[in-house]
């Protein structure tokens, strides 16, 4: 093992997948089991959202009872079969190389008509009701380059507002717009990984959070990026269980999945709270 360092990484899964983080957080701290004391938070998507929270020292139980109230305001979205069938194409009609499906999934979500950056935006930073980066600890929110494909991990020390950067690691392509930061266009961080657990290599003791188990064009499955951490690291992999994933329903992007979600994320902490603890206490 390198070192006691913790890490928690927080993978995508949308609005389904913050609600069920939220209340698996919150079940693991009244196992007296506290996510929020890491050293690094790695977050992707709906990851970014629920990591930037916990960062900015946010109550779980509060997290977790804004995901129990009525949705009011929230925007729905569906990730169908026409969205599936427009991310599947970008990915595959080309050369495999990751950086280049990366690429035709930017330039796919570029053309798409996905409503304003500023109204996208706004329902961001309503979610994270004025957080900042923190001053302590190590956050990191991860994006990919609508134009080039690169992959980017953003950081306080980038210069990139904090909801700006977590808006652009939530922007699915084709769904929501891609988001302006640092002279470019950027797309969501599920793009690379839907967990980009490697992002936590060298930290000793790692808690990854998984909502969602595949990947897109070929990327790197976040229970295999766990399996190669757990050769140097103590490694404990959660992804919903049967009642969470009948909770989240078809559509991960479904506000009125939200409490369901939520609760099935709680009641399944009870069950992995023992492996969490062996590996964060």
């Amino acid at each position: 093992m390198s070192d006691d360092r913790r890490a928690l990484v927080l993978g995508g899964g949308g609005v389904t997948g913050v609600a069920w983080m939220y209340g698996l957080v919150a079940g693991l701290a009244a196992n007296g089991v506290d996510l929020g004391r890491a050293d690094l938070v790695v977050g992707t998507s709906a990851g970014s959202v629920v990591g930037a929270n916990l960062a900015a020292g946010r109550d779980p139980q509060a997290l977790l009872e804004s995901q129990l109230a009525p949705p009011t305001g929230e925007v729905a979205a569906q990730l169908g079969i026409r969205a599936a069938a427009r991310i599947g194409i970008a990915a595959l009609a080309g050369p495999r190389d990751a950086e280049r499906v990366r690429a035709r999934l930017g330039r796919m979500a570029l053309a798409a008509d996905t409503g304003p950056e500023s109204e996208r935006l706004a329902v961001i930073e309503s979610r994270l009701a004025g957080v900042d980066w923190p001053s302590g600890g190590d956050l990191r929110v991860t994006a990919v380059d609508a134009r080039t494909g690169a992959f980017r991990v953003f950081g306080r020390d980038d210069g990139v507002p904090l909801a700006t950067a977590v808006a652009a690691s939530c922007a699915v392509p084709g769904v929501w717009p891609p988001v302006s930061a640092a002279g470019t266009r950027w797309i969501d961080g599920g793009v690379r990984s839907t967990a980009n657990a490697d992002l936590a290599a060298g930290y000793g003791r790692v808690v990854v959070l998984a909502p969602l188990g595949g990947s897109i064009g070929g990327a790197a499955r976040p229970r295999a990026q766990a399996e190669a951490l757990a050769a140097l690291a103590r490694v404990a992999f959660v992804e919903p269980d049967r009642r969470s994933r009948r909770a989240f329903g078809r559509n991960v992007l479904d506000p009125a999945r939200r409490a369901g979600s939520a609760r099935a994320g709680l009641a399944q902490a009870a069950s992995v709270a023992a492996e969490v603890a062996r590996v964060w206490a």
